[in-house]
């Protein structure tokens, strides 16, 4: 019998490394999944809800840097997908979607479930067509892997239902479709010019984001030759943070006043792979060098001066050759004595505090990672539990810290955890997930037990939408709709199967995250946390000190006061008291 175009597909999928596809069967696939249903090289992986799909394929995509695949059915199906697809597509990891549509000959009348996703996935992904005829096939999944794959994006084939059974054109097989290994950088001339602003300059500080992935001794060696104090962004923190004396924390709304202070005092930024979106935190007089992979990318934060196009590691390597030595370390000392200081401010905040109830988010964040395992990968949900882990969270090279931080959806640590948990059977996947985010795809914790994944879930049970909440504070206004009446958690975990554990009391808390994460199986900890803990950013704008002021008003005027002085035992109390 002739290859049919479902079987082609998962053929070419094989070959591109493919080992799984995240989806949720229906009508309009069935011709694919019976292909993947005859093959031992590809896996399904099934879901309850496509969102977490695309968010578990942009997980593994994440963590293996390979191509990872998710599918929907016609209509409603697909559409599920485009969420977890933006992330991939922001995130910037290669993913190919599969979204199956209704009959051809029906499209453009108003069919049952018909939608247009060849115009709706357009946005979210580097590459978006539509297969109409079986004769297009072999070129067009070609062509989608190749730009999945090379651009680091989405791909997105639409595919009518009918054609994955039709026979598909024979076509030669050309060499698998993976990366290909390249070196990118800069010429010798603007290298030249690069080393010629970086010698004259006095204080020099790095901002480093994900593109420096890979090229953490060559950062740190550019780090010593300048005598530069190393600055953060989120997704930089666990490829450069670990095992380098000249880190001084994050900057931004997430970070501290140290990596603040040591971009707001130097006199030369150099940007390596970062794309940091938050233009108040940048200098206000310094000489700006941007480098970056994506020449697109360069100069949309703040005006540089030295653009440079290239790979990280491959323009570093390049450029250190260039650095004159015996540089004056002042800039550096000072860096890091208020990185020092800094640094324990925060960790003073990461205690028991006398078995205080609701327990503070810094000390779970900070036992948590205590008592992780050497390679763990942490995974927390968009709001709160992404400061608690960007603040106390400790990489080492081998840890791995993923989740929707340029995207910034609610709901993906546990779809993201089920990928990456896939990926990686036995290793440690840690969910940092909000109340929030949980209860939005719940669901998917029987995905979890179907599935038989071991992943741990830490619930941050503040019973709030809690970062809108802090957001409304310093924009104001009084907290409005951000309530949660949330059920007991664990117990609602022990209902399908997975091992469920409620802790109120601060003393209680090591002891049960030890047997959490000793666990063999799937495990939740449903821990009560503060409600009213404020996560303070490294500089307070005048249009922030407005805003709390009238929310402080507004509150007390609402008849609601109770609730600062909740907030001040938090947190202006405790510190006091400290």
């Amino acid at each position: 019998m002739p290859t049919t175009v479902a079987e082609r597909i998962v053929e070419e999928l094989d070959r591109a490394g493919v080992q799984r596809v995240h989806g949720l069967p229906g009508d309009s696939l069935n011709g694919l999944t019976d292909a993947l249903r005859t093959t031992e090289a590809i896996t399904w992986q099934h879901v309850r809800h496509e969102e977490a799909a695309a968010f578990a394929a942009s997980a593994e995509a994440a963590l293996t840097g390979e191509l990872a695949v998710c599918v929907g059915s016609c209509g409603p199906g697909n559409l599920h997908l485009i969420n977890g697809l933006f992330d991939a597509h922001r995130s910037r990891v290669p993913v190919l979607a599969i979204a199956a549509h209704i009959p051809g000959p029906e499209i453009g009348s108003g069919y049952f479930q018909e939608t247009h996703p060849e115009q709706l996935f357009r946005e979210c992904s580097a590459f978006c067509e539509m297969v109409s005829t079986p004769e297009q096939m072999p070129r067009l999944l070609d062509v989608a892997l190749r730009t999945a794959v090379e651009r680091r994006d989405v791909a997105v084939l639409v595919i009518p239902g009918e054609l994955f059974l039709k026979p598909c054109p024979k076509r030669r097989a050309g060499a698998p479709i993976r990366q290909v290994p390249r070196l990118v950088r800069p010429t010798d001339a603007e290298l030249t010019r690069t080393a010629d602003t970086l010698n004259a300059a006095r204080r020099v500080t790095i901002l480093a984001g994900a593109g420096v992935q890979g090229s953490h001794d060559e950062v740190v060696g550019l780090a010593r030759a300048l005598q530069a104090p190393i600055v953060h962004a989120l997704r930089g923190k666990e490829f450069i943070e670990y095992d380098n004396p000249y880190d001084v924390g994050m900057t931004g709304l997430l970070g501290f006043s140290s990596g603040y202070r040591a971009i707001e005092k130097c006199d030369t930024l150099l940007m390596l792979g970062t794309d940091f979106p938050y233009p108040q935190f940048y200098p206000s007089k310094a000489t700006i060098i941007q480098v970056d992979i994506r020449g697109e990318q360069i100069g949309r934060r703040c005006p540089v001066d030295v653009p440079l196009v290239g790979d990280v590691g491959d323009t570093v390597r390049a450029l250190l050759p260039l650095i004159s030595a015996d540089r004056d370390p002042e800039h550096l000392t000072t860096s890091l004595a208020h990185y020092t200081k800094a640094r324990r401010r925060l960790d003073d905040l990461a205690d028991n505090d006398r078995n205080r109830s609701p327990i503070h988010p810094q000390y779970l964040t900070r036992l948590i990672s205590e008592k992780a395992s050497a390679d763990a990968v942490f995974i927390p949900d968009v709001g709160s539990p992404v400061v608690w882990a960007a603040r106390y969270l400790t990489m080492n090279g081998s840890r791995r810290l993923i989740g929707s931080f340029t995207h910034g959806s609610m709901a993906n640590a546990v779809s993201q955890a089920i990928g990456a948990q896939t990926a990686f059977p036995r290793r440690q996947i840690i969910a940092l997930a909000g109340d929030g985010g949980l209860a939005m795809l719940l669901g998917e914790l029987l995905t979890i037990t179907q599935n038989e994944l071991p992943v741990k879930i830490v619930v941050f049970n503040n019973s709030s939408l809690n970062f809108v909440e802090v957001e409304m504070k310093a924009a104001g206004f009084v907290n409005y709709g951000t309530d949660l009446e949330n059920p007991d958690f664990a117990k609602l975990a022990e209902s399908v199967g997975i091992r469920g554990r409620k802790v109120e009391q601060a003393d209680d808390l090591a002891g049960a995250v030890d047997d959490f994460l000793a666990h063999d199986g799937p495990a939740l900890l449903d821990v009560t946390t503060a409600r009213q803990e404020l996560s303070i950013p490294p500089t307070i704008t005048a249009a922030q000190a407005k805003g709390f002021t009238l929310y402080a008003l507004r509150t007390v005027l609402s008849g609601r006061g109770d609730e600062l002085v909740d907030l001040a035992e938090t947190n202006v109390f405790r510190r006091l008291f400290d």
